[in-house]
């Protein structure tokens, strides 16, 4: 019967080998793919964002395990946090902030109407001796009437403050476009790094599940006599180290979910499952420079600047022209129901007049203004100029990390293949005798870092795809 109980125990150790059992579950895991490029603009900062049904799907907390969780694509996400995020109401209220400022600037060039009621109970014929109230008022009286003032040139001045206002709008709009963009990267970011994790703690699970297979194992051909309690001892260890890491995966899991939760506007945990994308890699363009070129062309953040930088040249100009004349015309027209014939011959009255306002000196404030706003607009274009430079460094970087993530997909897939392959054979190795329970441990840990490098290669592929389509000005 002693004779018999090696081969019983070898034959159960070949039918539940762990290797085996953890390269299946390992090859079933979907691990996340990259997604597709698409180089469209992002839209108009106008236009409203409709929520989606799977916001109204997701406004059950997620302490609710009785309701199953949604799915959360990742176009979906972007729909959530652009029609939740504060960000993107700030940027467009800015932008509305603006456009009454430009109708503020707009209505020194119009017509200025207004009317008055005055009604006067005064000593007739006496003279003012202080003040400021004009002696024709102190007669009794009671009128009514309309004065009109209209501005005739001011030699391009206020046209050029309105033209200033309507670039810095166009400028807000644009920054408005630019919130809208960095929404759509964070919130990628926060996604891949929520599937990144969750892809973690599958492999940190199925770790764990076969490293106490093979305590299990272990343990029994220990009591058997036909291990030793050093090789009990190591895989005891292994699968402490499995659990921490597990611990650490369901930990990091649950931060990346909490960040993707603020990022899509929720300020309550929410209850979902994330989708990875099913497309494949990409292939990208062998040069920058197209890239480069549409960036500069389409990046909403250089555009905003780009748009200041003429308003400021437009209000240095129209600070240089407040230097020059303003010609105005005023007109009045009104009705005296009431009042003295000796001071009222007539029942109404009317005029108009012109006017033409010469600066002469106003201790070199007008000057200095126009020096200022030649400054800033200086300025102005430097930063222009300064940001050009960081889209091309940062368009030149996006694609080189975009390159670089494809080819760590395509290494990280054949090293887990020959990692698989090691730890197979490693556990043959170890349940013939022929190797130690060092060697196995290695194995699996080489196996376990290498599913673990798969799964990130794998989500920061995406990412800095995500990353590359927005230093390009791209919508997703």
């Amino acid at each position: 019967m002693a004779l018999k109980l090696p081969t019983v125990v070898l034959s159960l150790l070949a039918a539940s080998a762990p290797g085996a059992t953890f390269a299946q579950g390992h090859s079933a895991a979907r691990l996340p793919n990259a997604p597709a490029v698409n180089h469209a603009l992002l839209a108009s900062a106008k236009a409203s964002v409709q929520e989606t049904d799977l916001r109204q799907a997701q406004s059950t907390p997620s302490s609710s395990n009785s309701i199953a969780p949604n799915l959360l694509t990742l176009q979906q996400a972007e729909k959530i946090a652009l029609a939740n995020n504060p960000r993107i109401r700030v940027s467009q209220l800015l932008a509305k902030v603006q456009h009454q400022v430009t109708r503020e600037t707009r209505a020194d060039e119009l017509p200025d109407l207004s009317g008055n009621l005055t009604a006067v109970d005064a000593e007739e014929g006496s003279r003012i001796s202080a003040g400021t109230l004009s002696a024709s008022r102190l007669v009794e009286h009671a009128g009514m009437g309309v004065q009109l003032k209209q501005l005739i040139t001011d030699f391009g001045r206020t046209h050029n403050l309105m033209a200033s206002a309507k670039l810095s709008e166009k400028a807000r709009l644009a920054d408005a476009e630019a919130s809208r963009a960095d929404i759509v990267l964070a919130t990628d970011q926060a996604f891949y790094q929520a599937i990144e994790a969750e892809a973690t703690l599958k492999v940190a699970q199925q770790t764990v599940d076969a490293r106490q297979t093979l305590v299990d194992q272990v343990s029994a051909l220990t009591s058997a006599k036909l291990k030793s309690d050093l090789d009990l001892s190591f895989a005891q260890v292994n699968l402490s180290q499995a659990r921490l890491l597990q611990l650490d995966a369901q930990n990091n899991l649950n931060a990346a979910k909490a960040t993707l939760d603020a990022v899509l506007g929720y300020d309550t945990p929410m209850n979902y499952t994330l989708v990875a994308g099913s497309d494949g890699p990409i292939t990208l363009p062998p040069d920058v420079q197209p890239l480069i070129a549409s960036a500069i062309q389409n990046r909403p953040d250089l555009q905003s600047l780009q748009w200041s930088e003429q308003a400021a040249r437009k209000f240095s100009r129209a600070q240089h022209e407040q230097l020059l004349p303003t010609v105005s015309a005023l007109g009045v027209v009104g009705k005296t129901p009431v009042g003295s014939s000796e001071y009222f011959s007539q029942d109404w009255y009317g005029a108009v007049g012109a006017n033409i306002s010469i600066p002469i000196f106003n201790g070199f404030r007008d000057t200095a203004q126009a020096s200022e706003a030649s400054l800033q607009a200086q300025a102005a274009a430097q930063r222009t100029r300064d940001l050009r430079n960081e889209v091309v460094r940062e368009v030149r970087t996006a694609w080189l990390n975009a390159k670089t993530a494809s080819q760590r997909v395509t290494v990280s897939d054949e090293l887990l293949r020959q990692a698989n392959l090691a730890l197979n054979l490693s556990e043959t190795r170890y349940q013939l005798g022929l190797s130690s329970i060092v060697e196995l441990s290695q194995a699996q840990l080489q196996q376990t870092q290498a599913a673990i490098n798969n799964a990130n290669a794998r989500s920061r592929y995406g990412f800095a795809m995500s990353a590359l389509r927005f230093q390009t000005g791209g919508q997703p």
